[in-house]
Protein backbone atom coordinates (compact mmCIF):
# COMPACT_ATOMS: atom_id res chain seq x y z
CA UNK A 1 0.00 0.00 0.00
CA UNK A 2 3.14 2.33 0.79
CA UNK A 3 4.48 1.61 -2.68
CA UNK A 4 0.94 2.70 -4.52
CA UNK A 5 0.29 5.78 -2.43
CA UNK A 6 3.89 7.12 -3.71
CA UNK A 7 3.10 6.01 -7.00
CA UNK A 8 0.21 7.72 -6.72
CA UNK A 9 1.86 10.65 -5.24
CA UNK A 10 4.21 11.35 -8.60
CA UNK A 11 1.38 10.28 -11.05
CA UNK A 12 -0.39 13.56 -9.38
CA UNK A 13 3.39 15.84 -9.45
CA UNK A 14 3.27 14.63 -13.04
CA UNK A 15 -0.24 15.38 -13.73
CA UNK A 16 0.11 18.63 -12.31
CA UNK A 17 3.13 19.42 -14.62
CA UNK A 18 1.91 18.67 -17.79
CA UNK A 19 -1.33 20.86 -16.94
CA UNK A 20 0.81 23.90 -16.25
CA UNK A 21 2.40 22.89 -19.76
CA UNK A 22 -0.53 22.72 -21.53
CA UNK A 23 -1.53 26.07 -19.94
CA UNK A 24 1.58 27.78 -20.95
CA UNK A 25 0.28 26.58 -24.47
CA UNK A 26 -3.73 27.73 -23.62
CA UNK A 27 -2.03 31.44 -22.74
CA UNK A 28 -1.27 32.17 -26.21
CA UNK A 29 -4.82 33.14 -26.57
CA UNK A 30 -5.53 36.38 -24.68
CA UNK A 31 -9.18 35.17 -24.54
CA UNK A 32 -8.13 32.64 -22.87
CA UNK A 33 -5.93 33.58 -19.85
CA UNK A 34 -9.01 33.04 -17.02
CA UNK A 35 -9.49 29.19 -18.53
CA UNK A 36 -5.59 28.45 -17.90
CA UNK A 37 -5.56 29.90 -14.30
CA UNK A 38 -8.36 28.51 -13.51
CA UNK A 39 -6.77 24.98 -14.85
CA UNK A 40 -3.98 25.14 -12.95
CA UNK A 41 -5.34 26.46 -9.71
CA UNK A 42 -7.94 23.31 -9.91
CA UNK A 43 -5.22 20.51 -11.14
CA UNK A 44 -3.02 21.56 -8.64
CA UNK A 45 -5.13 21.38 -6.03
CA UNK A 46 -6.09 17.48 -6.24
CA UNK A 47 -2.32 16.77 -5.76
CA UNK A 48 -1.95 19.38 -2.74
CA UNK A 49 -4.93 18.12 -0.89
CA UNK A 50 -3.85 14.64 -1.04
CA UNK A 51 -0.54 15.54 0.22
CA UNK A 52 -2.07 17.95 2.51
CA UNK A 53 -4.69 14.82 3.87
CA UNK A 54 -1.28 13.05 5.40
CA UNK A 55 -1.43 15.64 8.27
CA UNK A 56 -4.78 15.85 9.17
CA UNK A 57 -5.70 15.79 12.73
CA UNK A 58 -8.28 13.15 12.41
CA UNK A 59 -10.09 10.75 10.03
CA UNK A 60 -12.81 12.85 9.46
CA UNK A 61 -10.21 15.78 8.77
CA UNK A 62 -8.37 13.13 6.30
CA UNK A 63 -11.68 12.37 4.25
CA UNK A 64 -12.43 15.83 3.94
CA UNK A 65 -9.13 16.52 2.23
CA UNK A 66 -10.17 13.93 -0.38
CA UNK A 67 -13.05 15.13 -0.38
CA UNK A 68 -11.65 18.16 -1.67
CA UNK A 69 -9.22 16.56 -4.08
CA UNK A 70 -11.94 14.72 -5.77
CA UNK A 71 -14.05 18.03 -5.81
CA UNK A 72 -10.96 19.96 -7.47
CA UNK A 73 -10.27 16.53 -10.01
CA UNK A 74 -14.24 17.01 -11.49
CA UNK A 75 -14.05 20.34 -11.95
CA UNK A 76 -10.61 20.09 -13.37
CA UNK A 77 -12.71 18.08 -16.07
CA UNK A 78 -14.78 21.05 -16.96
CA UNK A 79 -11.50 23.16 -17.79
CA UNK A 80 -10.36 20.61 -19.49
CA UNK A 81 -13.01 20.15 -21.77
CA UNK A 82 -13.12 24.27 -22.53
CA UNK A 83 -9.98 23.71 -23.22
CA UNK A 84 -10.54 20.72 -25.41
CA UNK A 85 -13.64 22.89 -27.44
CA UNK A 86 -11.92 25.98 -27.63
CA UNK A 87 -8.15 25.01 -29.03
CA UNK A 88 -8.21 22.59 -31.84
CA UNK A 89 -4.70 22.36 -32.02
CA UNK A 90 -4.60 21.17 -28.02
CA UNK A 91 -7.38 18.90 -28.14
CA UNK A 92 -5.61 15.64 -28.74
CA UNK A 93 -3.59 16.58 -25.51
CA UNK A 94 -6.47 17.89 -23.49
CA UNK A 95 -8.59 14.54 -24.59
CA UNK A 96 -4.95 12.97 -23.19
CA UNK A 97 -5.33 14.68 -19.48
CA UNK A 98 -8.87 14.35 -19.35
CA UNK A 99 -8.78 10.52 -19.09
CA UNK A 100 -5.72 10.72 -16.83
CA UNK A 101 -7.51 12.92 -14.58
CA UNK A 102 -10.74 10.85 -14.91
CA UNK A 103 -8.45 8.09 -13.47
CA UNK A 104 -7.18 10.20 -10.81
CA UNK A 105 -10.91 11.06 -9.48
CA UNK A 106 -11.96 7.20 -9.84
CA UNK A 107 -8.97 6.44 -7.60
CA UNK A 108 -9.61 9.16 -5.39
CA UNK A 109 -13.46 8.52 -5.28
CA UNK A 110 -12.85 4.83 -3.86
CA UNK A 111 -10.96 5.92 -1.46
CA UNK A 112 -13.38 8.33 -0.31
CA UNK A 113 -16.14 5.52 -0.24
CA UNK A 114 -13.69 3.25 1.14
CA UNK A 115 -13.35 5.25 4.30
CA UNK A 116 -16.68 6.81 4.25
CA UNK A 117 -17.84 3.07 4.39
CA UNK A 118 -15.24 2.30 7.37
CA UNK A 119 -16.46 5.58 8.82
CA UNK A 120 -20.00 3.88 8.40
CA UNK A 121 -19.36 0.44 10.53
CA UNK A 122 -18.48 2.43 13.28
Amino acid sequence: MKKFKMEFNKRLISFSLKIIRLSNEIRKERNLWSIADQLIRSATSIGANIIEAKASSSKLDYLKFFQIALKSANETKYWLILTRESCPYLKNRSQELLKEVDEISKIIGAGVLTMKGKKDRK
